[in-house]
């Protein structure tokens, strides 16, 4: 299709609603679908778009311009949570270094050893580590901490209201390092999380450590090159005495959205088609269900009387549930990726073959490259690529940190006579 005309699950993604409320505001006339001079499918016009903003971030993308940023000097990260390094990787290729990754998960850290054998990688609980060595030293501190409850014992929503969370250690971190820029990435969920406590506390610590927030942001995966409908919230944070020398300005996105065929197929994303590798299996009276699920289709695509024997209970309590039973499509990005491919709730199953994705496919879908090796066993690999940031959102990420940290070192010339 061409870049004129948008398909229906295309403007779904783009405009963020429902393929059913895209139905409805045809019916209504509210957004009136056309047919398509090339092949007579129902699609939309580029122009019906432009109505809406992220159609128009879409259309008057930048990101070929913002691929080419490269760091004035040698910026210095701190990578803690660092996981199978989808996050460290995008860094890297927007022209970080790294000289600390700490992480927990054994098999995880033997995944990042095996690949980049010149990492500083820690393995170990965070809150044994002494991040003083490095104060002042570093660029910018990163990292996905879990998200956990406070306390509030004190209700003053502050360091001490973090302490014995993940959090807490984060910002511990901070403090004993002083980067010039921070870098949060969580859930979406955390904006809700306890009612908004959570994510309030979290921004009080941010300014009592002497960093101006940037307004979070949830970014979705999919409008940075990412075949996949993953959605992360960001947090920047730049330090108090060189936030009025700089803006942080967040990515802008590709010019179109990847599906499930850019991450498995050769093409844009990738020179071959993706290799075989190991994957999980599905019990036969599974694998029969899901037989006749179609493309894109999932557990309401069945006939009644299966619908009801394989949903049981829940057929009955209403909502979409729209991960069960559920077969990809080609032709859009993936659901977001699991720890595990096969779970009823989170079925991700191949577009053709009645199986679910295996280990490579699910790290394409990540955008990791192919020669990227995961440790440990089977359950692990999708454990950790299912955990991952996805590298090209990373990158994105990482170039626009890259332009923020080059005009905080062009706003220290200015004042200093040097570079700080």
């Amino acid at each position: 299709m061409t870049t004129e005309y948008y398909s229906i699950a295309q403007v779904a993604d783009i405009i963020s609603v429902s393929k059913e409320t895209l139905r409805r505001w045809d019916n209504n006339g509210t957004l009136v679908a056309e047919r398509c001079p090339e092949n007579n499918y129902r699609v939309y016009h580029r122009s019906q778009l432009e109505l809406f903003e992220s159609a128009q971030s879409l259309f008057n993308s930048v990101w070929d311009e913002e691929l080419t940023t490269k760091p004035l000097h040698s910026y210095k990260l701190i990578e803690l949570f660092a996981g199978t390094g989808g996050l460290a990787l995008g860094m890297e290729k927007a022209g970080f270094e790294s000289v600390l990754l700490n992480e927990i998960d054994k098999h995880a850290c033997n995944t990042l050893r095996k690949n980049r054998p010149d990492w500083n990688v820690i393995e170990g609980d965070i809150s044994q580590i002494d991040f003083t060595p490095y104060h002042d030293q570093i660029d910018l501190l990163s990292g996905g901490f879990p998200c956990q409850a406070f306390s509030y014992a004190g209700n003053k929503l502050g360091f001490e209201d973090a302490r014995g969370t993940l959090f807490f250690e984060f910002a511990r971190a901070v403090k004993e390092t002083n980067p010039k820029v921070i870098l949060a990435e969580n859930v979406r969920g955390l904006l809700k999380h306890d009612e908004g406590k959570t994510l309030a506390t979290i921004k009080h610590v941010i300014d009592e450590l002497g960093y101006q927030l940037v307004e979070p942001r949830v970014l979705k995966a999919m409008f940075y090159q990412v075949p996949q409908k993953r959605e992360r919230l960001l947090l920047v944070g730049i330090r108090k005495d060189l936030a009025s020398a700089a803006e942080f300005k967040w990515p802008s996105p590709y010019r179109r959205i990847m599906n499930l065929k850019d991450a498995l197929k050769k093409g844009e994303l990738y020179d071959s088609d993706v290799s075989p590798s190991a994957g999980q299996q599905y019990p036969e009276k599974k694998r029969n269900v899901l037989a006749l699920v179609p493309p894109g289709g999932y557990w309401r695509d069945l006939p009644e009387a299966l619908q009801k024997e394989y949903m049981m209970k829940s057929y009955y309590l209403g909502g979409g549930k729209t991960g069960m039973a559920r077969r990809l499509s080609w032709d859009e990005p993936s659901l977001t990726l699991t720890c595990a491919p096969a779970q009823k709730q989170t079925e991700r199953c191949h577009p053709d073959e009645t199986r679910p994705l295996a280990v490579r496919e699910y790290a394409r879908i990540q955008t990791f490259p192919d020669d990227w090796e995961f440790s440990g066993p089977i359950t692990s690999q999708y454990k950790q690529i299912g955990n991952a940031v996805p590298v090209n959102l990373a990158y994105a990420i990482g170039r626009a940190l890259v332009r923020l940290l080059n005009d905080l070192n062009s706003g220290d010339i200015e004042r200093f006579g040097q570079v700080k």
